[in-house]
C-alpha cells in the first residue's frame, strides 16, 4: 500500500489531476514540499556537518589572525565575549556556535582564491627559469604571454565564484551558460555592491569591537591591582623575598579568578560597563550552580596553563598567528564553558544543595592556587619575564605576544 507522502508525490506530478481537485486541496498539493529520497537526505546531513565543521576551523583561524592584529584584536575579544554572554543569556549551548556558517563562507572564499593562484605561481616560477637559462629568449616571452592571458582569465574567474557566493564548488566550475545569462541580465556590478554591504552588516563588526574595547578595559581594571603587585614584587634580587612580597598580590589574585571568568560573561549577557564589577551577583548565581561554575573554572585555568610554554620564545609577527591558533582554540571552549554554567544557574533560580555548594568552593581553592602557582613559575622562562602577567590570555586578547 502507498504511504501518504508517496501519494501527494504522485498527484502533485500529474497536472490533469492537480486541475481536477478542487481549490482547497489544490492550494494544499501545491504548498506540500518536495519529497527527497534518502540518498539526498543523507547526502545534505554529511554536506551540512562538513560544512559546519570547515566554519568551525575557519573561525578559530579567523580570530587568531584578529587577535595578533593591533586594534583588530578587540572584535577577536569581543567574538569570545558574546559566545559567553549568549549562552549565559539564553540558556542554550548551541548558541555560542556564532556566525559558523558565515565563517564557512569567508574559509572557502580564502581557500579556494588561494588555490586557484597556485597555477600561476608555478608558471611564474617555469617562467623565471627559463630566463635564467635564456635572458630575453623567446621561450621565456612566450611563457610571459600565457602568464598574463591566464592571470586575466583566472582573476576573472575569481571574481565570478565570489559574486555566485563564494561557495568552493564555485571555485571548481564556471558555469559558463550561467555567467552569459548573467551578463545579458545586466546590474552585476550593483547587485555585487549591495550583497557585499548587505554581509559585511550581518557580521556586526561594531559591535563585537565595542563589546570586546569594553570588556578589555573593565577586566583589566580586575586585573591591574594583583598583577602590579606581582610585576613590582618581581623586580626584588632575592627569590625567597621576592615569592614573600608577591604573596598578597597572588591572593588578591586568587580571589579574582573565582569569579571573572563568569563576571565577563555576566557582562556580555547584560551589555552594561556595571555588570563586570556585579561580584555579587556572580556569587549569588554560583549558589544555584556550584558544580557547573567549578567545572568551568578548572577547564579554564587547566586549557590557560600550557599556553604560557608558547611564551618562552619571542616569535616573529608575520608567524605569530600560528601560536595564537593554540590560544584561540583551548580559550574558546573556555568561554562556551563560563556562558553554560551561568546560563545554567539563571534557568535553575534556586540555590542547590547545602553539600554542593561547599564541595564546589572548596574545590575552587586549589584549582586557582595551583593556577596562580605554575603562572608565578612560568615568569622565569617567559621572554616577556614579569610583565608576561600583563597578557593574560584567558581573559583579554588571546594571544601571547606580537613579535618585532
Amino acid at each position: 500500500m502507498a504511504t501518504i507522502s508517496e501519494s501527494i508525490e504522485a498527484v502533485s506530478h500529474d497536472d490533469d489531476l492537480v486541475e481536477s481537485l478542487p481549490a482547497v486541496v489544490r492550494g494544499a498539493v501545491a504548498a506540500a514540499p518536495p519529497i527527497r529520497g534518502w540518498f539526498r537526505f543523507a547526502f545534505e546531513s554529511v554536506y551540512g556537518g562538513v560544512e559546519w565543521l570547515f566554519g568551525l576551523v575557519s573561525i578559530v583561524v579567523l580570530l587568531a589572525i584578529l587577535a595578533t592584529i593591533p586594534i583588530a584584536n578587540m572584535l577577536s575579544l569581543g567574538y569570545l565575549l558574546e559566545v559567553s554572554g549568549r549562552i549565559a543569556r539564553t540558556g542554550k549551548f548551541s548558541e555560542g556556535f556564532i556566525g559558523i556558517r558565515k565563517a564557512a563562507r569567508l574559509g572557502s572564499i580564502a581557500l579556494g582564491t588561494w588555490l586557484l593562484f597556485w597555477p600561476l605561481r608555478f608558471l611564474a616560477d617555469l617562467r623565471d627559469s627559463a630566463n635564467l637559462i635564456e635572458p630575453g629568449g623567446p621561450v621565456p616571452q612566450r611563457m610571459t604571454v600565457v602568464l598574463v592571458a591566464l592571470t586575466l582569465a583566472i582573476s576573472f574567474h575569481i571574481a565570478w565564484a565570489w559574486f555566485r557566493g563564494g561557495k568552493f564548488r564555485h571555485f571548481l566550475w564556471p558555469a559558463p551558460l550561467r555567467l552569459y545569462r548573467r551578463v545579458r541580465a545586466g546590474g552585476m556590478f550593483g547587485e555585487a555592491r549591495d550583497n557585499c554591504l548587505a554581509f559585511l552588516s550581518s557580521l556586526r563588526l561594531g559591535y563585537y569591537f565595542s563589546l570586546g574595547v569594553r570588556g578589555f578595559f573593565t577586566t583589566l581594571l580586575w586585573l591591574i591591582l594583583p598583577v602590579s603587585w606581582m610585576i613590582a614584587a618581581r623586580g626584588i634580587q632575592n627569590p625567597p623575598a621576592a615569592f614573600l612580597v608577591s604573596l598578597p598580590g597572588m591572593l588578591a589574585f586568587c580571589f579574582v579568578l573565582l569569579y571573572l571568568p563568569f563576571m565577563q560573561a555576566h557582562f556580555a549577557a547584560e551589555n552594561r560597563w556595571r555588570a563586570m564589577f556585579e561580584w555579587r551577583e556572580v556569587r549569588k548565581q554560583f549558589k544555584n550552580a556550584p558544580l557547573a561554575f567549578w567545572s568551568a573554572l578548572l577547564i579554564t585555568l587547566l586549557f590557560a596553563l600550557p599556553l604560557y610554554l608558547l611564551k618562552i620564545e619571542l616569535i616573529d609577527r608575520e608567524i605569530a598567528w600560528l601560536p595564537s591558533l593554540f590560544f584561540v582554540a583551548l580559550m574558546l571552549p573556555a568561554r562556551l564553558l563560563s556562558g553554560w554554567a551561568l546560563g545554567r544557574a539563571r534557568r535553575r533560580g534556586t540555590p542547590r544543595n547545602f553539600f554542593f555548594r561547599w564541595v564546589a568552593r572548596l574545590g575552587e581553592i586549589p584549582v586557582v592556587a595551583l593556577y596562580v602557582f605554575f603562572m608565578y613559575l612560568a615568569l622565569y622562562v617567559s621572554w616577556s619575564g614579569a610583565y608576561s602577567l600583563l597578557e593574560q590570555h584567558a581573559f583579554l586578547v588571546p594571544a601571547p605576544f606580537v613579535g618585532g
